[in-house]
This record gives structure tokens, sequence and C-alpha cells, in this order.
């Protein structure tokens, strides 16, 4: 029997976002992952754009884990025939469902808006890029794994999960390719969680395998020392409070939103923080996320663990949860003293925009920044120090104070990918989800210096692992 591996990667190519990665041997066709690109118009036309491949010749689909830039073109997929099973650990199919949701419903919102402006215009109505059906729909083909559990993907192909310690439920796969007495393994590392994390377990190291698909988000620098990043965090927190502002944090609702939370109600314990604080977490989707950490503690490190069992480790004065439009309406008239909560992390969407537009012209507020921004997004933009940004059409000057946090990120460093790779033999690793020009070239120098063959596939480029 022929014995044919092809590799393509059709998204984080050369870029962060938008990852799938597509296996084909002997007929069958596996993929990993399926994201939406982020970042801008570019990214826009992207996902609007067909597939590179046939959704209705796809087998199978394994899902590292639940945030949008692996999981948001599913029901893209499904819309356009995709009908095999997508697996996934439990807890990130939980979170799955209400990141897509979340998705659907903006889409749904920004197109009905849309439609109003093209109407006006005489143009043809706007469509959102998926809809609420659409995603329920999409569920029916979740299929849960368990950790660790080695099962038959289609013929000749298994899979494992391992933990990727990145987010709730997230997992580096392991793909074993079988041709008669041949084999091939083929490890995918997914989004790699940054070592120490307070509420998650640390990273599976990487098996033995012949191929990796390993991601370099960070793979061009070192991440400050937790310990230090947290007590920037409280210093930013307790300066703007000081100065009777507001703190605003853009957070991704998938752990990010979780982890400040915890760290909140640690400062305040441990006397690092005012003991009386207004704190509002105010994202839809990272309350439900919350509650569904509480029904998963197969995740989870000792110490999260510990606390989990007896007390509410979120759970603290003061905390308000704002779910209807309405309350987060009200937030925003708030002069001072308020530590606001809200997404989307990168600023691309969510109730975080509104917040934004409120207080960053304000010099008495502070945003802090504590995870990854990609180029073309409006946290990227604000990062980068730009003097002014366009929120909703409109010129907001940027006068408050700005912090970028990294020791919160949730994604490996450079040092960590490294000791995640580790010194076992590999034909080649494929370095994928990273910029371009920092991360992907950053560890492509490290693997060189090493003696590691190593290679940055172009987006649709055919690669043969035999």
């Amino acid at each position: 029997m022929a014995f044919d591996i092809l590799y393509r990667c059709h998204g984080a190519a050369r870029e962060v976002t938008g990852s799938c990665h597509h296996i084909e041997c002997n007929g069958r066709n596996v993929l990993i992952d399926c994201g939406l690109f982020q970042g801008g118009a570019d990214a826009e036309r992207a996902n609007a754009e067909p597939f590179a491949f046939d959704p209705a010749c796809i087998h199978a689909l394994l899902l590292t884990h639940a945030h949008l830039d692996h999981c948001g073109r599913l029901p893209l997929l499904v819309r356009q025939g995709f009908r095999g099973r997508i697996h996934a650990t439990s807890a990130t199919i939980d979170l799955a469902r209400i990141v897509l949701l979340d998705a659907a419903g903006l889409q749904e919102e920004d197109a009905r808006r849309a439609q109003r402006r093209g109407r006006r215009r005489g143009q043809e109505d706007a469509q959102p890029l998926f809809t609420l059906d659409d995603v329920f729909r999409t569920m029916d083909y979740f299929s849960p794994v368990a950790y660790e559990k080695c099962f038959d993907l289609t013929p000749g192909i298994r899979a494992r999960f391992l933990d990727a310690g990145h987010i709730l439920g997230s997992a580096s796969i392991l793909l074993e390719i079988l041709g008669g007495e041949r084999k091939v393994d083929i490890l995918f590392s997914g989004d790699l969680g940054n070592p120490g994390h307070p509420l998650l377990r640390n990273a599976k190291p990487a098996p033995p395998s012949d191929y990796v698909v390993m991601e370099t988000t960070y793979g061009d620098r070192a991440h400050r020392p937790q310990e230090k990043s947290i007590a920037e965090f409280y210093d930013a927190i307790s300066t703007t409070l000081r100065r009777e502002g507001n703190v605003i944090i853009p957070t991704f609702a998938l752990e990010r939103a979780q982890e400040v939370l915890y760290q909140i109600k640690r400062g305040r314990a441990d006397g690092h923080l005012p003991p009386r604080m207004s704190v509002f977490l105010d994202s839809p989707m990272a309350i439900s996320a919350t509650d569904i950490f509480r029904r998963h503690p197969e995740c989870f490190g000792s110490e999260f663990l510990a606390s989990l069992r007896d007390e509410d480790p979120f759970g603290m004065p003061g905390l308000h949860f704002t779910r209807d439009v309405a309350d987060s309406m009200a937030i925003n008239q708030i002069a001072g003293g308020a530590v606001i909560l809200a997404g989307s992390g990168m600023c691309t969407g969510g109730r975080v925009r509104h917040h934004l537009k409120h207080n960053l012209w304000n010099e008495k507020n502070g945003v802090i920044f504590v995870g990854y921004a990609a180029e073309g997004t409006l946290a990227r933009r604000i990062i980068d120090g730009a003097r002014e940004v366009r929120i909703f059409d409109e010129p907001i000057h940027v006068r408050s104070s700005i912090w970028t946090i990294n020791g919160f990120s949730a994604h490996a460093d450079q040092h960590a990918l490294l000791d995640w790779l580790g010194t076992s033999p590999r034909r080649q690793v494929l370095l994928v989800h990273g910029e371009y020009a920092r991360g992907m070239r950053g560890m492509a120098d490290q693997l060189l210096e090493r003696g590691i063959p190593h290679y940055l596939p172009a987006k649709g480029q055919a690669i043969r692992l035999t």
C-alpha cells in the first residue's frame, strides 16, 4: 500500500491567527483546528473566502482548544458540507459552545447594523459570516475525548490528546499514521501554556515524534517572572485608583478573565490592593466560562484545585457580574474607582470597546493589557503608542495610562517552548502561529543553533512528510 502523507497549513502560516492544519494520507483527510483570522479588514476578507479544500471531503477534525482563532470557522465548515466528527476534550466542547454562540450573536448584530447603513445607500444587505443556527448545528458533530487516551480516528490514523496547559481543556495532539509496517508520528503543539500557571497544570512535554508542528507566538522573547508581573499589575490598579480613575482590563473570556479575578482576590486578601473596590466582570461569555471552570476539576493544578474545594476562588466583596446590556451601559456612568474586565482581549469586538470609548481619553484612567494582541487589532495599536484611535468610527484620543504586562500571558515564551520541545531527535519542526519577523524567526534561530531541522510553511503549501 502506498504511504504518502501531505501536510498543508491553511491558517496561522507565517501569521498568528486562523489556525487550520490539514493532513492527507491515502485518501483520508483530517483537520486540526479551523479558526477565525483576526486583525482588521484583511482578516475579515480571509474569513469570508472559500476554504482551500472541500469541507465534505474532511473525515474528522481535532480541536486543540476553544479560542476563536482555533474554532471560529467551524460553523462555516459544517454549513459548507463537513459531516465528520469534531473531537475535543469535554471542557473544550463546553467552552466552544459559548464562544461560538457569542461570536454568532456579534456577527448577526454587526450584520444588522451594516444592513441599516447599506439600505440608506441602496446597497445589498450584508450577511453575517455565520448564524446562531449554524452554531447549534455544529455542536451536533462534537465528540468528547479524554487526555492520554489513544483512539482510532480513521482507518490507519490514531490520535492522542495531551494537556497543553494553555486554557481550560486545551490540548496538544499526537497523530499516529500507519501504513503497513511503517508508522509516522506527527505532534501538533496547539497553543502551549505558560508554566507556573496558578489555575492549570503545566503543559505535558512533547513525546517522541517524527514531526512537530509548533506554535511560536512568543518564540522570540522571554516573559517577565510572574511574581514581578503580578506586582506590576497590583501597582497599576492601585496607582489608577489613587487618582480616582477607572481601570479597564481587556480580557479573553477563557482563562484570562478567571486568572485576573483570582489574582485580584489574592491581592486584596494580602493587602496589595484596596480592601474596598468595585470590580465588574462585564462579559456574559466570561461569566459563563467561570461557571464552566467549576465543572472541570480534571484540568486544574493542585493549588487552584485545593482553593476550589474550600471556597469560591473568584468570589469577593464588591464583585459584580454584568450580563445585561443595560447593566453594562450603566458602568460607563461611573466617574472613577471601578476595575472593569471586559472582552475581547484584542479589543476586536465585545463590550470593552464601549469602555475604552468612555475612558481612554481621560488621563486619570488606566488600561492594563494582560494578553497577546495581534497586528492590526485595536489593542495592538494602543500598545504600540497610538495617540488617537477610532472606535465605532469616532476618533478617540489616548490620554489614559497604558500598561502591558506579559507575565499573565497564557502562551509559553521562548524558553518554555524549547523546554517543551526537548532534545528528542526530530525529522523536522514546522513553525506556525507566530508573527513571521518576530516569533517565527526568533524560534528558527534557536533551532538552527541547536541543529534541529525546521521549516516555516507558507499558506497552502503542500509538504510531504514521509
